[in-house]
């Protein structure tokens, strides 16, 4: 084989490891070829496929729930891979293919499991995607029959409380996407020649769908909504954004008419329709749809909203957030297909350890002073501890191995009336370039001084969504063996100040753009390396802070933190896709703002008494277009009783100008 026709990950020397996995020799890496998969399109390769993935006394297999000790890669050279059962995920695991020349996985005609990724069962489906947050399907085709009885779906998801799909291609098929989750978004995705291009059966919150392509189905969006009140509405709210649908007899079909009343909402907002016979109302030829919604409109403090259904005089984006053909800016995941291995270097090669004990910041900081310009700096599976801030250049690209995680510990981040940055991208008024994919960003406690990620870098001025990050996390608590704050030391209803993890969890500061996708900035409420998933109690003052005057694009979430999920102070300009939060589950035992207190040089809010943290706040902010958010408070000091009454939470968003 030709060296360039080779994918730079398949060429790369792989010594990245799991620094608290009891097996020494664990893999992280693993190419299903050393497993005995072929790839020939002839031999059955289902046993090599899952071995590759189970190997290693790994979490999965349904008697493990998590576990932050066994990632791994499973890597498909090109080829086509036979499957006469289900090839089973396990938990923290990515299965990449060449994106240079696309493995295909190719059922058997006698395959009868319920996916060919997923449990055994019997449906259909390419991809069974029953996931939470932090979890991201991108550059995938599903090719499926296109006869008229056909029962292939492309994907399949009953449940769950899903992440980010994007870049996706469905072509044949019943289904496109069969979906019930309580939120997900869904960016640049095509399904061409399916019966229904998407099922929507439930959700709570938004899901939230932007560059959608439908060609030649009989339905766009088929949406289950049979019921009339919050307690029996299927699918509580979709928001579409940027479609585009070409003959396609029906756009949106709903299973039950509102006649004036209806839980739960719909919006459309900017959708091209050529040679489709039903909208949301009859509509020849080409229309175009600026913005339409359907659902309760609230104002205020009052509770009841009223029921609204027509043409939305909603405001204009910026231009800054558009591309040139008027459409949401959208960016792919950069898996560098054009790049050469030579393209890259390993910091594992050039003095950083990642063993979770050996202090890497001088090592970590000599790579990017000396590479960032040059390489692609490529940080091998492991977790790196620094003890002072590192700062990633403007013009840097970084590459996680499985989620290689930098974690700050130490002195410099234990003082929350002077807190210091983990991670700073860019310095101050910094101007360039920044992709950041694959990684983790946490804290080792205590450390109620440390600030994350402060993110300053801007990007050229035609190029303003050029700094980016994709699935990369801010976990904090994620190395369970590693970070001091497990379930023996920090119990439910524990009060130790020792268990505070971060004083923020990501903050956009004045000149800063971004584009931010798939990102969770996650405070922990359980130990994920305990059987049963014990919950914990640990204190992390603040999410998302942005005083960016953007242009900023978000899909994320943030949750648990005690003063407030998202705060936008004099931000400006911001697309955010969805958002999604959960109160911190003792509250408001301490209530807010205990433990860490107000500290105003971070626009922290003030609280009336007895209060539990904001979900969102925006202040003093103008053109925040927030087009999905899912805003939770599930408990009370740990109780759910509330729920009973919704009474959880009295206020939990803030809106002033």
């Amino acid at each position: 084989m030709d060296s360039s026709d080779v994918f730079w990950m398949e060429a790369i020397k792989h010594q990245g490891a799991s620094p608290f996995n009891p097996d020494p020799n664990y893999q992280v890496f693993r190419n299903v070829k050393d497993f005995g998969a072929r790839g020939d399109g002839k031999t059955d390769d289902t046993d090599a496929i899952n071995r590759a993935i189970s190997s290693g006394n790994r979490c999965g297999g349904g008697d493990c729930r998590s576990s932050t000790v066994s990632p791994a890669i499973v890597y498909f050279p090109k080829g086509v891979y036979v499957v006469s059962k289900a090839i089973i995920a396990y938990y923290y695991t990515q299965l990449i293919g060449d994106p240079k020349n696309p493995p295909t996985l190719e059922a058997t005609s006698s395959f009868t499991d319920m996916a060919v990724i997923g449990p055994p069962g019997n449906t259909g489906t390419g991809i069974h995607w029953q996931v939470a947050q932090g979890t991201s399907l991108i550059n995938i085709a599903f090719y499926m029959s296109s006869a008229e009885g056909t029962a292939h779906q492309g994907i399949w998801m009953e449940n769950g409380s899903g992440g980010f799909m994007g870049d996706l291609v469905f072509n044949g098929g019943k289904f496109g996407i069969w979906a019930g989750n309580q939120q997900f978004t869904v960016r640049n995705v095509t399904i061409n020649n399916a019966q229904t291009a998407f099922y929507g059966v439930w959700n709570w919150g938004k899901v939230d769908f932007q560059g959608i392509n439908i060609n030649n189905c009989s339905v766009g969006f088929d949406l289950s909504t049979g019921g009339r009140t919050g307690a029996t509405q299927t699918v509580g709210s979709e928001t579409i954004v940027d479609a585009v649908v070409c003959d396609t007899p029906i756009f949106i079909r709903s299973s039950a008419p509102s006649t004036g009343q209806l839980a739960g909402s719909l919006v459309i907002y900017n959708a091209t329709l050529s040679n489709v016979a039903v909208a949301v109302s009859a509509a020849d030829g080409t229309q175009i749809i600026r913005s339409w919604a359907q659902g309760n409109i609230y104002a205020g403090n009052n509770p009841s909203g009223n029921f609204y259904q027509g043409d939305l005089s909603a405001p204009s984006l910026p231009s800054s957030l558009l591309d040139s053909n008027g459409a949401v800016v959208s960016r792919t995941h950069p898996q560098y297909v054009d790049h050469s291995v030579e393209d890259f270097v390993s910091v594992k090669d050039h003095g950083a350890i990642g063993d979770g004990q050996t202090d890497d910041t001088e090592a970590i900081e000599g790579i990017l002073q000396k590479f960032a310009h040059e390489k692609i700096i490529f940080f091998d599976a492991g977790m790196y501890i620094v003890t002072k801030t590192i700062t990633i250049p403007a013009g840097a690209r970084i590459v996680g191995e499985a989620w290689s995680v930098i974690a700050g510990r130490g002195h410099h981040f234990h003082h929350h009336r002077h807190p210091h940055v983990v991670v700073r991208v860019g310095e101050e008024h910094s101007t360039g370039i920044v992709e950041i994919t694959d990684m983790i960003f946490s804290t080792v406690g205590p450390s109620p001084g440390a600030i994350v990620v402060e993110w300053n870098v801007r990007g050229p001025d035609d190029n303003l969504s050029g700094p980016g990050m994709w699935d990369t996390h801010i976990y904090i608590l994620y190395i369970g063996a590693g970070s001091n704050l497990e379930s023996d030391n920090c119990p439910a209803g524990s009060d130790n100040f020792q268990c505070s993890a971060a004083f923020l969890g990501m903050h956009l500061t004045r000149e800063s753009t971004a584009y931010l996708e798939g990102t969770w900035i996650w405070l922990a409420d359980h130990d994920l390396d305990r059987a049963g998933e014990a919950q914990i109690t640990l204190f992390s003052a603040r999410g998302f802070l942005s005083e960016s005057v953007g242009p900023v694009w978000l899909v994320g979430t943030a949750e648990h933190h005690s003063l407030y999920q998202y705060n936008f102070f004099l931000a400006e300009n911001h697309y955010v896709g969805y958002v999604q939060t959960e109160t911190a589950y003792y509250q408001p035992t301490p209530p807010v703002p205990l433990p860490y207190g107000i500290d105003p040089a971070y626009h922290d809010p003030t609280y009336p008494d007895g209060a539990s943290g904001w979900g969102l706040r925006i202040a003093s902010s103008r053109h925040i277009h927030i087009f999905g958010a899912g805003i939770y408070s599930f408990f009370r000091n740990y109780s759910q009783e509330c729920l009973k009454t919704h009474s959880c939470q009295n206020e939990i968003v803030y809106i002033y100008s």
